[in-house]
Formats: structure tokens, C-alpha cells, sequence
């Protein structure tokens, strides 16, 4: 005979298992915290607490330890911590220049990692999904005794289909309809998907639940390599739009009369104005002079006063802050962060973005937008992979089999 549901039409089930996983959720992004802090967060009773922290205790994916002693009176309360040595995610980054696998416990922790240059040698998904395959079964095998791999997530540079991990369009490398998400989960053979997302995206998400804009429930964040990303958090959950194609800032149309040819096959996007080439182009330096190395140079170049260095960073920043204005107007975000080579160009450009703000963003936006860099860093997207590989844990905690 199938249960009642509730007042707001959950079963008793559907409720308890929710509750698993927002405290599961809750230890796994914030770290140890007391039954008590758990019961006034959760608004529940400490009893409730205990029952639901046996559970997952039960299931391996968290610990309770009395914590040290703080001369208060009375007993402590015991501390919940994620099972970091049991529980963990592969995840994978996908840049256009490099590979990067990590094995990422519960709590965020990352464990171990290995990391593959990758050729800018156009479509390569039989190389790409080779090389992850081989590093991603390096980690697993290297994991604890016991250990248990819950999910796989992937950051791929390029538009994602929600749901099987296609690449639809990867405009830098040439991808079309590359089936990446399933050929990876063929390969690495551990009997679970490999959910794949935009890398922008991703380090959206990181960036919100680990980094500097944590707490922050409206956010931009633009990634940089060789194109330009975006992530948009609106009310702390993800934009991605009707068919999970969303926040393609970089193809903002921002100089339509004489800008840039962009891999897209538009003309004068913001990537095509403000992307690796248009800088490297307009500080003089040779074709074969790419990466993330070379774009440090130029603006360790420009601090050193080098006058093509300066006013390359000049032009470009003038085409970035056109960007930021147009997202700020847009989405009146409380936070707009760089992340990717964004990072260097932003700190050689940012009085010139703050120009075009300054003149272009309606002063009730205005006033609110904080600008930040990365607090992850080149990690930003590989972190996002790994909390896009927890999703099925933290929504289901004991769904899962662990140990």
C-alpha cells in the first residue's frame, strides 16, 4: 500500500531523503560542524539531527568526533565531518592546451591529481578521451583502501548538452557533435557516467560554493583562454537557459563594424576583442608565442612600462569593460569575477574597465557590482567538475553504496 504524502506533497521518504541531503550538502561545502550548529541551520531538533547524522554515519559518507577542548561547561557537541578518505569524484578539465584529472574527496579536498599537455591539433576526442581515460585510472587505482568513487565530472570548453555529456559545438578545437561525455564513461569502465558541463559554467558554480563569491547569490563569472566563458548564478542557482546553451557572453556581439574574426564565424565578439590572439596580436608578438604564458608576459611586460605592452592591454581592456558594462546592465549582478587568463588581463586592465563602467553601467547597478578575480584560480573549472560528480550523492546520500 503506497505511503501518504505530505502536506506539500512529498512522502515521508522523499522529505527524509532531501533532508540527507542538505545536511550531507552541508558538511560537504562548509566542513565540520556540531550537531548543534546543524540543528539550528537545518531548524530541526537535535534529535532529529541524530537521526539523520546515524544515517549517514551508517552509510560511511560522514564521521562525529567530540572536538577539542574549549573549557566551556557541559557537554560538547559532537562534530560531524565528511568521510573524505572513503568517498570521492574523478574529475577532469578540459582546456584547450591542457588535460587534468583529480581525484576530489567529500568535503572538496583535492587528493591527487595529474595533468597532460594537449596539442591545439583540432578535433582530438579519440586523443583527448585516451590520455583522461589512462590518468583517470592512474587515480582511482592510487585511491585509499576501501575508498569509494561516487560520480565523474567533466569541464569541457564548449557548448554541452545537458544530459549526455555532447559536445555540441567547441568552436577553438573544431568539435561538433562529439559524443565525449559517453566515449569517456566507455573508457574508464567504472560503471558510471561521466556528467559533463560548460567549463564557464562550472567555474560559475565553483566560485559561488567555494570561492571568493561565496555568499554572494547573483554573480558573473567570465573565463578566459583562448575564447572568453561565461557563468551567470541568478538567485544562487545556475542560468542555462532553454536548452542549457545559456550565458554565451563571449559571443556578445560588441564591435559589429571592422572587429575580429571569432572560431564562431561572427565578427567582433567579445572573445574575438578581448581573447588570447587579440591580445598577443595588439602587443606585437609572434604567431607562435600562445598560451597562458605568453599572456603573463605581456603584462608583466606592461608593469615594467614596455609601451606595446601598455596599450595593447589598453585596447583590450577598453573591449572588456564594453562586456562587463553590457552583463552588469543586464543581469545587475552583485559580483562580477575573472577567472582563467581573464585574471592576468584583468589585473593589467582594470582602471580601464573601470572607465567603461564608470561611464556605461546605469548608476543603481553601478553602485552595487564588486569586480573580483578568481579565488580559485586555474582551478576554478576542475572544482566545478568535481561538484557536478557529487550531484547524484548529495541528492540521494544513501542511493549511493559506499565501501
Amino acid at each position: 500500500m503506497p505511503r501518504s504524502p505530505t502536506v506539500d506533497g512529498q512522502s515521508p521518504g522523499d522529505s527524509r531523503r532531501r533532508s540527507l541531503g542538505a545536511l550531507l550538502r552541508r558538511v560537504h561545502l562548509g566542513g565540520p560542524v556540531s550537531r548543534a550548529g546543524l540543528a539550528e541551520w537545518l531548524g530541526v531538533n537535535r534529535s532529529t539531527v541524530l537521526a539523520l547524522t546515524t544515517d549517514l554515519v551508517a552509510a560511511g559518507l560522514v564521521r562525529e568526533d567530540f572536538p577539542e577542548l574549549t573549557g566551556r561547561a557541559g557537554r560538547p557537541s559532537l562534530v560531524v565531518r565528511p568521510a573524505a578518505d572513503r568517498v570521492y569524484v574523478l574529475a577532469f578539465d578540459i582546456a584547450v592546451d591542457r588535460l587534468v584529472a583529480a581525484r576530489v574527496g567529500l568535503g572538496g579536498a583535492i587528493q591527487d591529481r595529474r595533468e597532460a599537455h594537449r596539442a591545439r591539433a583540432g578535433a582530438d576526442l579519440d586523443t583527448v578521451v585516451r590520455v583522461l581515460a589512462d590518468l583517470g585510472r592512474q587515480l582511482h587505482a592510487t585511491a585509499a583502501s576501501g575508498a569509494t568513487c561516487v560520480g565523474i565530472g567533466a569541464s569541457y570548453c564548449g557548448m554541452i548538452r545537458p544530459g549526455d555529456g555532447m559536445v555540441r559545438f567547441g568552436p577553438d578545437m573544431g568539435w561538433v557533435d562529439q559524443a565525449f561525455g559517453a566515449e569517456l564513461a566507455h573508457r574508464l569502465d567504472l560503471g558510471l557516467p561521466v556528467l559533463v558541463g560548460n567549463e564557464a559554467h562550472l567555474g560559475a558554480v565553483a566560485e559561488h560554493q567555494r570561492g571568493v563569491g561565496v555568499g554572494v547569490d547573483n554573480l558573473v563569472y567570465l573565463h578566459g583562454d583562448v575564447g572568453v566563458g561565461g557563468g551567470i548564478i541568478v538567485g544562487g542557482d545556475l542560468l542555462g537557459g532553454d536548452g542549457g546553451y545559456g550565458s554565451e557572453v563571449g559571443h556578445m556581439l560588441v564591435n559589429p563594424y571592422d572587429g575580429r574574426l571569432c572560431g564562431c564565424g561572427s565578427r567582433g565578439c567579445l572573445e574575438a576583442e578581448v581573447g588570447e590572439r587579440a591580445l598577443l596580436d595588439a602587443a606585437g608578438r609572434p604567431a607562435d608565442r600562445i598560451g597562458r604564458g605568453a599572456v603573463r608576459e605581456v603584462v608583466d611586460a606592461a608593469d615594467r612600462g614596455d609601451p606595446a605592452a601598455r596599450e595593447a592591454l589598453r585596447t583590450v581592456g577598453d573591449w572588456l569593460g564594453i562586456g562587463v558594462a553590457n552583463v552588469i546592465n543586464l543581469f545587475n549582478p552583485g559580483m562580477v569575477i575573472f577567472g582563467g587568463m581573464l585574471r592576468e588581463v584583468y589585473r593589467g586592465s582594470a582602471a580601464h574597465v573601470r572607465e567603461r563602467i564608470a561611464v556605461n553601467v546605469l548608476p543603481v547597478s553601478r553602485t552595487r557590482a564588486q569586480l573580483r578575480v578568481s579565488a580559485l584560480g586555474d582551478d576554478a573549472t576542475l572544482v566545478g567538475a568535481a561538484e557536478l560528480g557529487f550531484t547524484r550523492l548529495l541528492a540521494d546520500p544513501l542511493g549511493t553504496p559506499v565501501g
